[in-house]
């Protein structure tokens, strides 16, 4: 079953006392393009989180962040009330006996030993770079399962939408006997209203006829409409990411219907021509979804 590239999800872990989040999320992309943010202090651990979407995603841009609880790694800072009063009192001490002026402010008083203590925090890096990865896994499976489920639905409108293709190359293969002979016939009649101008062999003229009779045919094209046709389908039964096998058949055959519409020689003709490219659009804009 076929993935779509779109897709979200979350996932979570436990670090210490705090809970980390982790989210994806997944638009198209032509090449698997794995973007991560995460806290500075773990920055060495971005390696692994690509990797981590390697595996889950095999095409689109990916966007892997990490929400990590502040005090998770950089410790907590306290103040000790009582050593910052004793910093006061001493300095309004010192200006009542030495008769100076000035005073601490709260930015000082915060750099004098023992005011600011910092607290370790509760767990190492190696904690926190094992619970990222978990919340990192978590939020990439269920980004996965997302796009598997919307993969369905793309299924169901693709292999919908090559039926409605498929039809009008029928009905246009319908017309090529017929289309064909009317160009004959209109050859025939503008040659021969041309035959008294005209000093060339019976024989060579009924020659070249037919090879412009056969250059305007578009049974070959047909032949390769139908063979690109039967490819879709094969490739939307395969496992793993087809997108990029899926446009190049869409390419083929916009080519085909190219050939065909420089062929048409009929009104008919040149509207199912027309109906052909409308079907091959939509069709493409779904493929581009398609992982």
């Amino acid at each position: 079953m076929i993935r779509s590239m779109t897709g979200f999800g979350r996932g979570a872990a436990r670090l210490g006392d705090a809970r980390l989040t982790a989210e994806v999320r997944c638009v198209n992309g032509r090449h698997l393009d794995v973007r991560v943010r995460l806290p500075r202090e773990l920055a060495e651990s971005e390696a692994a989180l690509k990797e981590i979407a390697r595996r889950a995603f095999g095409r689109g841009q990916v966007d892997l962040s990490i929400r990590l609880p502040a005090e998770s790694l950089g410790g907590q800072v306290s103040v000790d009330l009582e050593a910052a009063r004793g910093y006061l009192a001493g300095a309004a001490e010192l200006q009542r006996e030495l008769d100076v002026s000035g005073g601490l402010s709260a930015e000082v008083l915060m750099r004098m030993p023992g005011v600011a203590v910092t607290r370790e925090p509760d767990s190492t890096g190696e904690e926190a770079a094992a619970a990222i990865a978990e919340a990192a896994a978590a939020a990439c499976a269920a980004a996965a399962e997302m796009r598997a489920r919307e993969g369905e639905s793309l299924d169901v409108e693709l292999r919908q939408r090559i039926s409605a293709f498929a039809e009008r190359v029928e009905q246009i293969a319908g017309q090529a006997d017929e289309i064909r002979k009317g160009l004959r016939e209109r050859l025939d009649k503008r040659l021969a209203s041309l035959a008294p101008q005209i000093e060339v062999e019976p024989a060579r003229l009924e020659q070249e006829v037919v090879l412009y009779a056969d250059r305007m045919d578009v049974t070959e094209e047909i032949v390769r409409l139908r063979s690109h046709l039967a490819q879709f389908r094969e490739t939307l039964d395969e496992s793993g990411p087809v997108g990029r096998k899926l446009e190049f058949l869409i390419q083929e055959l916009g080519r085909e219907v190219n050939t065909v519409g420089s062929k048409a020689g009929r009104a008919s003709l040149t509207r199912s021509v027309v109906e052909l490219k409308t079907e091959l659009e939509k069709l493409r804009e779904q493929v581009l979804n398609v992982e």
